[in-house]
């Protein structure tokens, strides 16, 4: 029978087989693969942001209300801190005299000279009321003498009243006995008439006396009373300086908190002055231009634009599953994938990775988010020797891979299928720090 060549290489029975060998090899090379490392990680997105808060972009806002009057600057320049975005003018009613600053000035001038006036018061015034002390001490000290001369004098008449006293006594007994002697007939009427005489003349002087001690004493008691009205008139000259004194006082309190009101609106004015060119406050690039032309009222608080920072030391923030938070460590090291930068991604083994890039966590925030994740920021990693693109921009993409524990691949394969999360896992540093 003439052998078929179809039949011959359809049916090969007459051949010999490998599948048992080439079985054989898969099921060996499956099981070295499920003995090999596997690197737990934990997937997560987010986006390029900065590791400090002052340099990521910012909103420029204008502070006082006003119209726009000149713009320096287009969106897309670059800027150094300190440049001039735009100039500003007054549109409230308050401060649009030109020369305010200098009004208040004079106003805050005339306002300390006032004061100053009344120091000088207060001043002239205490003086007066030493000159009255004064003029009062000098008055009491001659009284004083006064007082202690009609003393002495009131003594010398006491002394003569006194002595008259006894010679009007003397006279009248003398009297009465040339009277009797007279009516007897001893004496002549002559010697009677001559001791009445000298009776008369011992009671004019003892009268005399009387009148001239009462004199002096009525003296006495005047300069007494000059003394007190001397007091009196010194206490109510006083008092009424005193009061002067206390007005011109009231007066200064009064101006100087009048005074500090005006260096207050001075100073206000002054640094409000200042506020009619906005600047830079940091190097940057100027975006998002809120106001378009010249003439533009804004107000206070009102965005103008925004100042995107140039040199910034980036990072990325990674929003974490609640479930997953647990196994993520500061110091923690993370393969990033950036968006824009071309990548090979082996999760189980990250050094067989490429385009990857490393980095590390910094900090982790313990109030979850609005999305209901957990905010999580990574810097670079210095002590990996491939740097961070050049390239990246605030707001770029990024994917997350956390690093977790190393397990064999039947392990992996048997956690995921049974829906297990990752185990707990905590890093050497971490534990040192602990």
């Amino acid at each position: 029978m003439k052998t078929l060549q179809a039949y011959s290489a359809i049916y090969r029975h007459n051949k010999n087989s490998h599948v048992k060998y080439w079985g054989t090899g898969f099921l060996a090379a499956l099981a070295i693969i499920l003995f090999l490392p596997w690197t737990q990680n934990i997937r997560a997105r987010g986006n390029v942001t900065t590791l400090r808060q002052e340099q990521r972009p910012q909103e420029l806002n204008s502070i006082i209300p006003g119209k726009i009057v000149k713009w320096y600057v287009k969106e897309g320049d670059m800027v150094n801190a300190g440049d001039t975005i735009l100039q500003i003018s007054e549109v409230k009613e308050d401060y649009l005299d030109p020369e305010l600053l200098g009004r208040t000035g004079e106003q805050l001038g005339a306002k300390k000279s006032s004061v100053a006036y009344y120091k000088n018061k207060v001043d002239a015034t205490q003086m007066q009321i030493g000159a009255l002390g004064n003029n009062r001490l000098l008055k009491q000290n001659q009284l004083q003498n006064k007082i202690q001369q009609l003393q002495l004098k009131l003594q010398s008449d006491s002394m003569e009243y006194v002595a008259a006293a006894n010679d009007y006594t003397i006279a009248a007994q003398q009297y009465r006995r040339q009277k009797t002697m007279y009516d007897s007939g001893l004496v002549s009427l002559t010697q009677l008439e001559q001791r009445n005489q000298v009776f008369q003349s011992a009671a004019a002087k003892k009268i005399s006396a009387e009148n001239k001690t009462g004199s002096t004493r009525q003296e006495l008691v005047i300069a007494s009373i000059e003394m007190d009205a001397i007091n009196q008139d010194y206490v109510e000259k006083v008092s009424k300086a005193q009061g002067e004194q206390f007005q011109s006082l009231s007066q200064i309190a009064g101006g100087q908190g009048d005074l500090a009101k005006l260096q207050n609106q001075y100073s206000n004015y002054s640094i409000r002055s200042g506020m009619y060119f906005i600047t830079a406050p940091q190097a940057g690039q100027i975006t998002k231009a809120k106001k378009a032309g010249i003439g533009e009222i804004i107000k206070d608080g009102e965005m103008l634009v925004e100042i995107v920072p140039g040199n910034v030391d980036y990072a990325v923030e990674l929003f974490v599953e609640p479930v997953d938070l647990p196994l993520v460590t500061v110091k923690q090291k993370v393969r990033f994938l950036f968006d824009g930068f071309p990548a090979i991604v082996f999760s189980g083994w990250p050094n067989a990775s490429y385009g990857t890039f490393s980095g590390e966590v910094v900090a982790i925030e313990n109030a979850v988010s609005t999305n209901g994740k957990f905010r999580v920021l990574v810097k670079e990693d210095m002590a990996d020797k491939k740097r961070w693109p050049g390239a990246l921009k605030i707001g770029t993409g990024a994917q997350g891979v956390a690093l977790l524990k190393n397990v064999p691949v039947w392990y992996e394969l048997w956690r995921n299928i049974n829906g297990f999360p990752p185990d707990f896992y905590k890093p050497a540093a971490a534990n040192e720090k602990k």
